[in-house]
């Protein structure tokens, strides 16, 4: 089964598809256990529904399509609680709410499973709050295809056509799949973070190739081209070609590698691997009476990442711990030219540390450590006006804190979570952080979320 097998985040539509409950291909959603690994490498086609068949001359198979078709849809309600009130953005003396609630925060429809022979999807349309808009979400287009090696090995081997770094990856120690499965829109988040961590996710369009030997070596190769969304040409009016008004174009193709070992062991399951990814990207962000354009010199983002993940899921209690270490050297030629950073090179690493522990995937609960730290540069990361907050009176990108999670799992779709988020860093400094008097614990915050997948 797990060489016929394909896999994806938790939406009940794989449930349908293969017959099987959740716990299946998850500990607790959205975290993979093994065979949710190998359901995805093969590509999201395992399933156990009448088809709709048809084969030609040669009895090769034409058309395979599930008569139940595989869609799913997910939503989430959530109140978050600042730590401190934020200024009133009207400038006055006033403070905005500390409470805000979403409702819904996110509302996502699903097409997750099988769509031909072979070719499997998992395609996500969301409502957010925040734009108020529907858009593109992750989304993971698969070929896969397996071959039964001497002594019993396998083979398999796919591939990917997707809009976000990582969100094909297998394991949940990177970034797309990562702690926190859900967060808060409504909180201060920092000036920081590395290109592959993301910041071009739903921005860009890759391809990779991988293959998988023995459900254990795993390897894939790649390359990312912007595609950017909402994005209208100013003489064409229509979606492109880009140009210089648009922020952060890739220069040609961005190459994506990753090699990931892993070792199973009864109950027990261990990942160790290496990823990353080079982005050369012209700033753009023109207009009339500031022109950019895409040619010249570029911002050249260099990303290394190590990543681990141990499992043990036993009848009753599951545990995991993640963590990932990302290494981004910087090469700021564009930005610097244009006076728009205060060094040439900069760098910056992001660690993360999460433990996780379930009882019978209905009571557990997560920590985690995040750490973000790297060059001074204050025109990177800029002192602003008051009032601050979103600013970094050092020029310093460090910040650091702490991510606490309670969850209850009434049925195997159905999460509530209560999240407590500390900083005792945030952008360069623990007091005073931005120059007008915020401290980094006052942007921590607690996050009370419904989540139901159904």
């Amino acid at each position: 089964m797990a060489l016929a097998a394909p896999m994806a985040q938790a939406v009940p539509s794989f449930a349908r598809q293969t017959g099987m409950a959740c716990e299946a291909c998850h500990t607790v959603f959205p975290e993979l256990t093994h065979f949710g690994r190998m359901f995805k490498a093969n590509g999201y086609t395992l399933d156990n529904l009448k088809q709709v068949r048809d084969i030609d001359a040669t009895k090769q198979e034409m058309l395979s399509l599930a008569t139940l078709p595989p869609l799913a849809a997910m939503i989430q309600v959530s109140d978050t609680w600042l730590n401190s009130p934020l200024p009133d953005g009207t400038g006055g003396p006033g403070k905005s709410q500390t409470s805000t609630v979403g409702f819904p925060q996110q509302l996502s429809l699903f097409y997750a499973g099988k769509v031909a022979p072979h070719v499997g999807a998992m395609i996500q349309l969301t409502y957010a709050n925040d734009s108020g808009t529907i858009g593109i979400d992750n989304t993971d287009l698969r070929y896969a295809n397996s071959v039964v090696l001497e002594h019993e090995q396998s083979l398999i081997y796919g591939i990917s056509v997707n809009n976000n770094p990582t969100v094909q990856d297998l394991w949940n120690s990177t970034p797309a799949w990562g702690f926190p499965y859900a967060n808060s829109n409504a909180v201060v988040s920092p000036l920081a973070a590395t290109q592959i961590d993301g910041a071009l996710a739903q921005d860009v369009a890759g391809i990779s190739a991988y293959i998988m030997w023995n459900e254990s070596l795993y390897g894939e190769l790649g390359a990312y081209r912007s595609a950017k969304q909402g994005v209208l040409n100013p003489i064409t009016g229509a979606a492109g070609p880009l140009d210089g008004t648009v922020s952060n174009v890739i220069s040609g193709a961005a190459p994506y590698g990753r090699v990931a070992y892993e070792y199973q062991l009864g109950r027990h399951d261990l990942e160790i691997g290496l990823y990353g990814a080079t982005f050369k990207l012209y700033p753009g962000g023109g207009s009339v009476g500031a022109p950019a354009s895409l040619s010249g010199p570029v911002n050249e983002f260099k990303d290394i990442a190590q990543d681990l993940q141990y499992q043990f899921v036993g009848e009753e209690h599951l545990f995991s711990l993640a963590a990932t270490h990302i290494h981004e050297a910087m090469h700021l030629d564009a930005s610097f030219a244009a006076g728009a950073t205060t060094n040439p090179s900069d760098s910056l690493s992001t660690t993360r540390v999460i433990g996780t522990y379930y009882f019978r995937r209905k009571y557990g609960g997560s920590i985690s450590h995040f750490s973000t730290s790297g060059s001074s540069d204050p025109g990177l990361y800029p002192a602003g006006p008051a009032p601050g907050v979103i600013t970094s009176a050092n020029g310093s990108p460090d910040t650091r804190g702490w991510i606490a999670e309670l969850n209850y799992l009434p049925w195997l779709n159905t999460k509530l979570s209560l999240q407590f988020t500390k900083y005792t860093q945030f952008n360069g400094g623990d007091s005073n952080y931005d120059g007008f008097g915020r401290n980094a614990a006052a942007n921590g915050s607690t996050y009370l979320l419904l989540w139901l997948t159904f």
